[in-house]
């Protein structure tokens, strides 16, 4: 089952379901994440719970889509409530882009190698054990969530705004204080890649961007093998087109070791919080010498994830050098 909502002309969120080809509202005037958080707390699960509660009208989401009034498909009422977050080096061929960046001219092993080694060597543990910990960053709070459709929007001090194809897992938080997978969407980890290419140290600052999720989410098990493409729209031209692999079979890490490492600790276990955590990629434009411009669209396409994933770049020019921010005191 696929899920999705979107904003009706009276301000109200309406959430769809399909199965197939065919979309219908769900009987209930709740978000996803109340329905969310009623079964994270009762025990149930989704696709029974959106089932139970009947569908109503048929849907035309692409026509929401193309009217701007399709939303992101977990949202938090407080925004500050919402947490971005990602790993990095969790897939089969994501270390050879990353080294070439970072690369050292006595020729010796980068950093990122010997991380993306770690997790090929112990990023899929049996036994259900813990396995080595990923590269894990911070993207921001729910404020820098864009909706499918939206622009990503590049900050005036950025050097980059490129693209990066992933699945992320959307989690909320029960009210013991359990983390619930709700399920799995397609998201645009937008980042700063030249920054990053100055120094991996960068990295953090890198990915201090928007970033997009949606328009669907996937509910139930991500298939072990995820194939679709990333691509590039500028006009009516495409500049880039890249098969984008995602899914167990293509990762140096299992779901489950990435999905520990992020949840073992207690700030992320506080009840009633949403969670979206963005799982990789090994495609990358700017590794194939592009540089995105303005009104350019991004495009991430996974049939088994609906509708495909399209946000324009925005960038904002700003004086150079950068301007300092202005600090009051009280």
């Amino acid at each position: 089952m696929l899920l999705s909502q979107y904003r009706k002309t009276d301000g109200r969120i309406q959430v769809v379901a399909r199965d197939g080809t065919e979309a219908y509202e769900v009987g209930t005037d709740r978000a996803i994440y109340d329905l969310a958080m009623h079964c994270a707390a009762e025990g149930i699960g989704l696709k029974e719970h959106v089932l139970g509660l009947g569908l109503a009208g048929a849907v035309d989401l692409p026509r929401l889509y193309d009217e701007g009034r399709l939303l992101p498909p977990l949202l938090h009422p407080d925004p500050a409530h919402l947490h971005l977050t990602g790993t990095g080096l969790t897939h089969l061929g994501s270390a050879s882009t990353r080294a070439s960046m970072h690369a050292k001219a006595t020729g010796d092993e980068t950093d990122s190698m010997k991380m993306f080694r770690m997790g090929v060597e112990g990023g899929k543990p049996a036994n259900g054990a813990a396995g080595v910990q990923p590269e894990w960053f911070y993207k921001g709070s729910g404020t820098a969530l864009v909706a499918p459709g939206a622009a990503l929007t590049s900050p005036g001090f950025a050097e980059d705004g490129g693209e990066e194809p992933e699945i992320a897992g959307l989690y909320v938080i029960a009210p013991d204080g359990a983390p619930v997978r709700v399920g799995f969407a397609l998201a645009n980890e937008f980042s700063d890649h030249v920054m990053e290419r100055r120094n991996y140290l960068y990295l953090a600052h890198s990915k201090l961007r928007p970033c997009a999720v949606g328009p669907e989410v996937l509910i139930g098990v991500l298939p072990e093998h995820v194939e679709g493409t990333s691509r590039i729209r500028r006009g009516n031209e495409v500049i880039f087109e890249k098969p984008f692999l995602s899914g167990e079979a293509n990762m140096s890490h299992a779901i489950a070791n990435l999905e520990h490492h992020h949840f073992k600790y207690d700030l992320f276990r506080q009840p009633g919080d949403v969670h979206i955590h963005m799982f990789g990629t090994a495609t990358l434009s700017f590794a194939d010498g592009i540089a995105a411009r303005t009104g350019d669209m991004f495009e991430i396409e996974v049939p088994e994830f609906g509708l495909p994933l399209r946000n324009t770049l925005e960038q904002i020019d700003a004086p150079r050098p950068e301007p300092r921010t202005a600090i009051r005191a009280l």
